[in-house]
């Protein structure tokens, strides 16, 4: 499955008036930060993508994939799922290691070398997180960033859906940095909601949130840029403040 892009029209914000933003188009290879404070409405502006709301969800929005209204399979049928939702909260309960987990699941999905992508993915998701995984590791065993980079890596590797929406990636403990040079290598349409700065300004544009609605789109400006590359350069700095610390060793 490939799309080009999602447009989603505006719909209305909790006190029922028009969104500011009527008509928005994010192209593959894109990503989009969206952002506001605690209930200003992230959550529910990517589970209306996640559903490919019809006016049939409480904002009114509606959601076109490829300038059409997406095919009914692409709305109820899991096997054809063109949405990968990443949230918060990932906890194995299932018995088996992660190699084998891996493997079934790509067989489950008809995904062809199933055994060398589990190879790739557990590989990817080591460059993500601090504490490696193997093949043999116990699901039940993950930590949460663990279990989140091996989710990031599974879905840039063997997700056939074009479109991921990420949710606070932030709090999962990894190279956040790394984990979105993961999904928009290979030609996603992204939109992580944030309130990370460093993720806020490595979108394309930001979607601000309030009261429900999509209030406004902004780029980035020249300034935000320089301010960017002092955040990228204060996270590196962190990161490496934070491997040493947890390594044992001293600053």
């Amino acid at each position: 499955m490939s799309f080009e892009s999602i447009t989603i029209f505006g719909g209305v914000d909790k006190d029922g008036k028009d969104e500011s933003i009527r008509e928005l188009t994010i192209g593959r290879g894109e990503i989009y930060s969206v952002i506001g404070f605690t209930g200003s409405g992230k959550s529910r502006l990517i589970r209306d993508i996640e559903q490919l709301a019809q006016g049939d969800t409480v904002t009114k929005r509606r959601i076109l994939t490829d300038g059409k209204i997406p095919e009914y399979k692409y709305r109820r049928a899991p096997e054809f799922k063109i949405v990968a939702h990443l949230t918060q909260n990932m906890n194995y309960i299932t018995d088996l290691k992660c190699g084998e987990f891996l493997r079934l699941r790509a067989e489950c999905r008809k995904i062809p070398a199933a055994a060398k992508n589990a190879e790739r993915i557990i590989m990817t998701a080591n460059g993500l997180c601090g504490e490696p995984i193997s093949d043999e590791t116990p699901l039940t065993a993950l930590s949460g960033g663990q279990s989140r980079a091996l989710m990031i890596a599974d879905t840039a590797i063997n997700a056939d859906a074009p479109i991921i929406l990420i949710d606070e990636i932030e709090n999962a403990g990894i190279d956040k940095k790394a984990a979105m040079e993961t999904l928009v290598g290979n030609e996603k349409i992204v939109l992580v909601v944030t309130h990370d700065p460093l993720l806020a300004l490595s979108g394309k544009r930001r979607i601000v949130m309030r009261n429900g609605g999509m209030a406004g789109l902004l780029g980035t400006t020249e300034r935000e840029r320089d301010v960017f590359d002092r955040l990228r350069e204060l996270n590196a700095y962190s990161l490496e403040i934070q491997r040493r610390l947890r390594a044992g060793e001293t600053l």
